[in-house]
């Protein structure tokens, strides 16, 4: 029989995958027995990504309920490793640009507000590594207890990637566990072309992924993969999220996988260049992913808040159109609006209708309200 690179074989795995797909949603997924194909999937799929992460063969993994569950799992075992330290010492450092989630799970792990630390963050909205230096440094000279770094590899807002080596390093140095939100850019663990960009992940204690962003599948499918632990056993009675990141590696291969996900980054590098090139807009980062955030800047001289509101405007009218849906987020305190170009059909001239769609939008919007709004 022909070996598979998720290491099964292919009449045996066609066996699981026909149990699989009989069962729909099993009640029972945290056992073997009911139904047993499940579960091996989800083991094999776990053991894939230990493998390309490079977390070694004592890894171990689980399926969660979303990425907060996935980076809850993680830091409770980063807090379990803390021993019995005082927790009003203790402390979790990420980047401002990441800290919200983080802050979420604090609390759900009942440490208190001052648990989190932000890190300051570059241009490129990438965690500085000096800043981190210092803040540990810090932390150690006042008798405080670094429980964990959170680093990113691929935020929700900006797609920027931490410089994963560095951290890696001064987390070794202070002994602190690292932990990498990788749930974005997980992509790049089959990518030929830009793996290059989480290289230091290999060193990290615990990673989340979440393979609907990577697979560039409409439905999340998340987990959490640590270096020799063992994980509490999942809960029965969950989604069978395993399956369908499965079957996507089964028909379309990780080098297949990863070209569509090297083609979403350099459709956004595309995007990139034209809005670089466009005095209507500014463009707050050169994209690692495949996310742009920008903004309409008009010709006529604003107030920011002015300018906010019709960068709001012209999505909303967007959206009530029909035209395009496009999200928004803010960087230094302003509002700006985001792409995230997964859509293997999505082309540049796409990119270019819906700019000038966003730009007509905002000037009706300040040709309307020019008195009040500049």
């Amino acid at each position: 029989m022909r070996a598979h690179p998720l290491h099964g074989t292919d009449e045996l795995d066609e066996l699981y995958l026909r149990d699989a797909v009989r069962a729909g949603r099993p009640r029972h997924l945290g056992t073997w027995d009911q139904p047993p194909g499940a579960p091996l999937v989800e083991r094999r799929l776990i053991d894939w990504t230990a493998e390309r992460i490079g977390l070694g063969p004592a890894a171990a993994g689980a399926f969660t309920d979303g990425g907060t569950d996935a980076e809850l799992q993680a830091l409770l075992l980063a807090r379990e490793e803390a021993g019995d330290r005082d927790p009003a010492t203790l402390r979790i450092f990420v980047s401002e640009a990441a800290q919200a989630g983080v802050r979420h799970t604090a609390r759900l792990l009942g440490l208190g507000e001052e648990t989190v630390v932000t890190v300051p963050t570059d241009r490129d909205k990438r965690l500085q590594t000096v800043a981190l230096a210092r803040a540990l440094e810090r932390c150690a000279r006042d008798d405080l207890s670094p429980m964990a770094v959170v680093a990113s590899a691929g935020t929700a807002d900006f797609g920027s990637i931490d410089p994963l080596p560095e951290i890696a390093r001064l987390c070794a140095q202070y002994g602190t566990w690292l932990h990498v939100d990788a749930s974005y850019g997980c992509g790049l663990l089959a990518s030929r072309r830009n793996r290059h960009l989480i290289d230091g992940i290999e060193r990290a204690d615990s990673v989340a992924v979440d393979f609907g962003k990577a697979f560039c599948e409409p439905v999340g499918s998340s987990a959490v993969l640590v270096r020799g632990r063992e994980l509490p056993e999942p809960r029965a009675g969950r989604r069978f999220d395993a399956l369908k990141p499965w079957m996507a590696l089964r028909v379309r291969g990780a080098h297949g996988i990863g070209d569509r996900f090297d083609e979403a980054c350099a459709l956004a590098t595309r995007g990139w260049e034209l809005l670089v090139a466009d005095p209507r807009f500014d463009v707050v980062a050169e994209p690692r992913l495949a996310t742009l955030v920008f903004r309409h800047i008009p010709a006529t001289i604003c107030s920011p808040a002015a300018i906010d509101r019709a960068n709001l405007y012209a999505r909303k009218a967007l959206h009530a159109s029909g035209d395009a849906v496009v999200a928004t987020t803010r960087a230094g305190g302003r509002q700006y609006l985001r792409f995230t170009l997964l859509d293997p059909d999505t082309t540049t001239a796409d990119i270019e209708a819906v700019l000038d769609l966003i730009a007509g939008h905002a000037e009706q919007y300040l040709g309307e309200h020019l008195e009040r709004a500049c």
